[in-house]
């Protein structure tokens, strides 16, 4: 039973079911040859393990039948709270603590960095699956640095299983958390100078002639908490041709706090507030890599992407996640899941990701 698996080097056929939605889908990318970060995934076995051996799982099933079938909203929010309590009260095993910091100074030692900041990323087996029941409601920890941090963050992650949403959506539904064990990404955190969302058809209408790109400057995560009004760009799938360009008065950035040693929101620099964050270049580079990443998976796709502050004109963007596109109109539906015939469909198509 694995513990810590890498984005490059864990098994295709297995990343899905060890690594989460999340985490699994970056292992496909790479094998595709698209830009990802570094990193690794704390395991779904860890996390199980982590619950039988600590004894939560007793306890979180002694809160859950507290509940009854239909609790409150008030009632399920507290149980949620004593349960991520739970989580961050109860320590990893020596073991389990032991191989998390090795890893993470195995990825220090490929970023060439000390203490290299991380995205550490909730990885559900269910979460970004194509009805997206489950999209945005885990938690992610930005700007996380030291074996330890890594560590109480990979703990909180854990926790977010039991958001008061998930707990809520989970009793409705009659599924049991067992049946949605949950892995966790971390992976280095690219030094963002812009970043956003970019979609394959319109997320609204639903046409699938365009690319819609939301983008603002520094990481992405204002734009993912709708904490900012980011610029919108539109562009022709066909022809790659510019259709809109709309500035937006971008009030809040996330930004990196190094006396915190996290990323956090602050009040955007007057400066850049109402300046075009993309050029012709960059918007062409981001076109690219989604409209190859929607004909390889044959379904369209919603994709978080990542300008570093050191990509140079002709280098591809950073993509830090993908998962098939909920809209409002109707769309060609996913086919059935098959991560290695996904990735073979990238590798021996013989057509190149764009910028590789």
């Amino acid at each position: 039973m694995q513990s810590v698996v890498w984005v490059d080097e864990v098994d295709l056929a297995q990343a899905v079911a060890l690594a989460g939605s999340k985490m699994g889908r970056l292992t496909e990318l790479h094998r595709a040859g698209v830009e990802v970060p570094q990193g690794f995934a704390v395991t779904v076995d860890a996390y199980r393990r982590h619950c039988t051996e600590s004894g939560l799982d007793a306890r979180i099933e002694e809160v859950i039948s507290w509940l009854g079938s239909e609790p409150s909203d008030a009632a399920v929010e507290d149980a949620s709270t004593r349960i991520r309590t739970l989580f961050e009260d109860t320590p990893m095993s020596d073991a389990l603590a032991g191989e998390i910091t090795e890893a993470y100074e195995e990825l220090c030692l490929r970023a060439v960095d000390v203490n290299v900041p991380t995205a550490v990323r909730s990885s559900a087996t269910g979460e970004d699956a194509a009805d997206a029941s489950f999209a945005g409601i885990f938690d992610t920890y930005l700007g996380v640095s030291g074996p330890q941090r890594v560590i109480d963050a990979v703990r909180a992650c854990w926790g977010s299983l039991f958001t008061g949403r998930a707990l809520a959506y989970r009793l409705r539904k009659g599924i049991s958390h067992h049946a949605m064990p949950i892995a966790v990404g971390v992976i280095e955190l690219i030094h963002a100078r812009a970043s956003g969302v970019a979609f394959s058809v319109h997320p609204v209408t639903g046409k699938p002639d365009r690319i819609v790109i939301e983008t603002s400057w520094g990481w992405g995560e204002a734009i993912v908490q709708g904490l900012v009004n980011p610029d919108h760009v539109e562009v022709g799938k066909a022809d790659g041709r510019l259709l809109k360009y709309d500035v937006a008065h971008k009030s809040v950035v996330s930004a990196f706090d190094f006396a915190d040693g996290r990323v956090t929101e602050i009040d955007m620099p007057a400066k850049l507030a109402d300046r075009k964050v993309l050029d012709d270049e960059q918007i062409a580079a981001i076109a690219a890599a989604v409209t190859a990443i929607e004909e390889h998976y044959g379904y369209p796709v919603d994709v978080e992407w990542v300008i570093s502050r050191h990509r140079r004109a002709g280098d591809p963007v950073c993509i830090v996640q993908s998962r098939p596109v909920t809209v409002t109109a109707p769309v060609a539906a996913p086919a059935a899941y098959d991560p290695v015939a996904l990735a073979q469909k990238f590798v021996f198509s013989g057509k190149p990701i764009p910028g590789r």
